[in-house]
């Protein structure tokens, strides 16, 4: 593939992707990554979308994820899609289809929170809960939105990137004697 292609998100032949057409009856902005579709919604029609997915086969979430952008705000989105500090990452996969699809919603800063996939992916339970512990975005509608890793004590978000790391001072033994 050449750059200019991989540029305006054109697809290898051979590799599995939805057509550009199938995609575009969700009414949100598709790009491909790695010859994968990449559907990018708003965060208000994000549960339709997934239910809508879920209908059309795509019947397993594999991952939730999110990552921060903090350092990276430049990062390439789809024209129309504004950029957000934080970013939720959702992987499905339709057996019947063989494909996999990922959405990428933007989460602000301000109000670091989205709709929960339990009702409709009750196996997303952790996974919400662990995106949650590491990265504070809060998933509503949640059945036990609680820490999963960190204590339940522990204050802030250890995967964000303004996280201060601390410091532990390591404590040495003295050394045996060798006399």
């Amino acid at each position: 593939m050449t750059e200019e292609m991989a540029a305006a998100g054109a697809v290898p032949a051979g590799e599995h992707s939805p057509a550009a057409d199938d995609l575009a009856r969700y009414g949100v902005p598709v790009s491909y990554s790695r010859g994968q579709a990449v559907l990018h919604p708003e965060r208000a029609g994000y549960l339709d979308l997934i239910e809508a997915l879920r209908a059309d086969g795509f019947n397993q979430c594999v991952d939730i994820t999110a990552v921060d952008y903090l350092a990276h705000p430049s990062r390439p989105l789809p024209e129309g899609v504004a950029r957000q500090r934080f970013e939720l990452v959702v992987n499905l996969i339709s057996y019947s289809r063989r494909q996999r699809l990922r959405l990428r919603i933007q989460v602000p800063e301000a109000e670091p929170s989205v709709p929960s996939l339990f009702r409709i992916f009750p196996g997303t339970e952790a996974m919400e809960r662990e995106v949650f512990d590491m990265m504070g975005i809060v998933f509503t509608g949640h059945p036990d939105l609680t820490r999963i890793l960190m204590p339940e004590d522990w204050e802030g978000h250890p995967l964000r990137k303004d996280y201060s790391v601390g410091r532990v001072p390591v404590q040495f033994k003295q050394a045996p004697s060798t006399r």
